[in-house]
């Protein structure tokens, strides 16, 4: 691992300011550590050998007090660089890697991605493990380039031989931390890893919680995370056992080194060969050439699961991002035809395509079912049209014009989009219905809130349309969170509308009810409708069936991708 990526200096500008000013700290730092030792060595040396009087010793002395609380302000100035640094970088790791990884569908972002459990740890625990990074071990590890060279250069102006000792048991330090170092990434990958799995784990349980009661396996659950929650904490324990050892394994060695120094020092100066200063000043300064070593190794445990994560981000920011389109001038789909032709995608780990040559056309105000068995590509077909996910070969157009050369966003605000299990935020049930059109007028909420069906709701609800509703819409029947969905489509008022099985999981009354609203909602509209339901297809104008697409051939190139949207 190295000590400094690069990437970080590439990615977070915040943190090339704090490098300049730790590279600035520590050379003041250097001279601070040689005055201090000098001061001291001209203080007892003036005081016991050559029997100075106190107001002789006065200058001296104030020179070290104000030495002294240098080194304070210089450490309380690190520190409080540090915390800011490290907020800020903080800040815009986690904004690129969200702003990035939105950008990035199933086909793009690889067969190894990040899962969203995976990416939630990332941007979460894992980023705030550079705290450790930069509040101890960037500054320890400029110290460490910094003032062991300038003591032994120091000292090798005062006494050559003690040089030679440090100049051979320094370069020691460093290679006990290369090893020690190499150990402790491979236990704070898995350390890191089994978090993921953890999170990831943790996530699908509490998604799936109502099914695993319905069917009694909620305790086998229950076990399994604690299974992964126990080896999570003996992975951490491991990697904090590693890092006691490893900081004794440091001290040790530099506590022998210095004692080396000061035996030759000692018999030299009963020799008379030294000076009781300079003695005293070679002295005072070997402890100082060894402890930047040793504390840079002590707060790299302290960093190295930031460092781990931090190189995680990175996988994600690198991933290329595919070339989007620019033209703004969208075709309107209401006049024109949307053409799906010889359509394919592919999802690698999969043992077959998800589309295979699909070709069929949408035309101009009319509804079209998508019919046919699950897996079979009715949902991929629907997040190509989005943009969601990049086709493997084919195209689909509109108007003549490939989708891949609209711009996206202008596209998707062509398209009103009620997905199968819609998501509702933690914020009030307008806010969710205004995710359609922000800035529509009272009168066109309450316009769409009536022709979705939802007023007997918002009667039912004590602050009406001003209520906050639980996170994934917890509290609201899968009707009514469906009908906050076609609200948003009423509200958006789209030509294009794309509906992916809005009757799913609902009872024979409800969804009579949501078909209804359906039916008004595809006046004038152009629609693509996938659909299972008999009573639904039965709103189309024409129905297309998709059948199951065959394994794919050996030797056919799959584009890189993680598994994709179900179909």
């Amino acid at each position: 691992m190295k000590p400094l990526d690069p990437r970080l200096l590439r990615y977070a500008r915040a943190s090339r300011g704090f490098l300049a000013v730790v590279v600035v700290v520590g050379v003041v730092s250097a001279t601070a550590v040689i005055a201090q030792a000098w001061l001291v060595a001209k203080v007892v040396d003036g005081a016991f050998v050559g029997h100075q009087s106190l107001s002789a010793l006065r200058p001296p002395m104030v020179a070290l007090a104000a030495v002294v609380a240098a080194r304070a302000v210089l450490a309380w100035a690190t520190e409080s660089s540090a915390a800011r640094a490290s907020a800020r970088t903080k800040s815009e790791l986690r904004g690129l890697l969200l702003a990035h990884a939105v950008q990035l569908s199933p086909v793009d972002r690889g067969a190894d991605a990040a899962g969203t459990a995976d990416l939630v740890t990332l941007a979460t625990r894992g980023v705030d493990a550079l705290d450790g990074y930069f509040s101890r071990y960037l500054p320890q590890l400029v110290l460490a380039l910094v003032v062991p060279v300038t003591v032994l250069a120091v000292v090798l102006g005062q006494d050559w031989v003690s040089a030679v000792i440090i100049g051979v048991t320094l370069p020691l330090i460093p290679v006990f931390m290369i090893l020690i170092g190499v150990a402790t990434r491979r236990r704070t990958v898995r350390e890191l890893a089994t978090l993921q799995s953890l999170a990831g784990h943790f996530l699908d349980a509490v998604a799936g919680l109502a099914t695993l009661k319905i069917f009694g396996r909620a305790k086998a659950q229950a076990a399994a995370i604690r299974a992964t929650t126990e080896e999570y904490r003996s992975a951490t324990m491991g990697t904090l056992r590693l890092a006691f050892a490893s900081s004794l394994a440091l001290e040790l060695l530099a506590t022998l080194s210095v004692a080396l120094v000061a035996v030759s020092v000692g018999l030299r100066l009963l020799g008379s060969e030294l000076t009781f200063r300079s003695a005293l000043f070679v002295l005072l300064l070997a402890p100082e050439a060894y402890l930047p070593l040793r504390q840079v190794g002590a707060s790299f445990h302290a960093s190295v699961e930031g460092l781990t994560a931090v190189a995680a981000v990175f996988a994600v920011l690198e991933v290329e991002l595919p070339a989007a389109g620019s033209r703004l001038d969208v075709p309107d789909p209401a006049k024109f035809a949307l053409e799906v032709r010889d359509l394919t995608v592919a999802y690698p780990g999969r043992g077959q395509v998800a589309l295979d040559a699909v070709t069929l056309t949408v035309r101009p105000g009319e509804i079209l079912a998508i019919t046919g068995p699950s897996g079979a590509g009715k949902s991929t077909l629907v997040s190509v049209i989005l943009g969601f996910v990049r086709p493997s070969g084919g195209q689909v157009s509109v108007g003549g014009v490939d989708l891949a050369d609209l711009d996206p966003a202008s596209w998707r605000s062509q398209i009103a989009w009620v997905p199968q299990r819609p998501h509702l935020f933690a914020r009030t049930l307008e806010d969710n219905i205004r995710l359609g059109r922000p800035d529509a007028s009272a009168a066109a909420v309450d316009a769409a809130v009536t022709a979705a069906g939802l007023s007997a709701l918002v009667d039912r609800l004590p602050g009406g349309l001003g209520t906050r509703l639980a996170e994934g819409g917890a509290g609201l029947s899968a009707g009514e969170r469906q009908r906050v969905a076609l609200a948003r489509a009423f509200l958006r008022d789209a030509p294009l509308l794309l509906l992916d099985e809005p009757t799913a999981s609902l009872d024979g009354r409800t969804e009579a009810e949501v078909i209804d609203a359906v039916r008004l909602l595809a006046r004038g509209r152009t629609v693509l409708l996938v659909a299972h339901r008999p009573a639904l297809v039965d709103l189309a104008d024409r129905v297309v069936p998709l059948a199951l697409a065959a394994a794919p051939r050996p030797g056919a190139s799959l584009a890189a991708s993680a598994s994709g949207p179900p179909s």
